[in-house]
């Protein structure tokens, strides 16, 4: 669990061999010819709730919960920096050092 700045909450993240298997699921969905919207994207969907038990419905947040996209926690508030780079942390204005 970690906080998504996109989503603005805490969601479970995916590891690099995950995310690896999720973003291969979700190429598959633009081949697969399915006009539905929620229908193309019924594996990725799936694939999440089986690794973390949340139920999303938004094919697009779960590319964006790669853990590796974040920076670690914010020493004075503990939200992740946004990037790993990140000398900043958005959400209290601590700099880090």
């Amino acid at each position: 669990m970690l906080w998504c700045w996109r989503c603005k909450m805490d969601v479970p993240m995916l590891d690099e061999e995950e995310f690896k298997k999720a973003k291969e699921l979700y190429s598959l969905a633009f081949k697969n010819g399915i006009s539905d919207r929620l229908g193309r994207y019924k594996l990725l969907l799936n694939y999440y709730y089986n690794l973390t038990g949340l139920e999303e419905t938004e094919p697009n947040a779960i590319m964006h919960h790669e853990i590796a996209l974040y920076g670690p926690p914010c020493e004075n508030c503990g939200k992740p920096y946004r990037t790993p780079l990140a000398t900043f942390c958005a959400a209290c204005g601590y700099k880090r050092k």
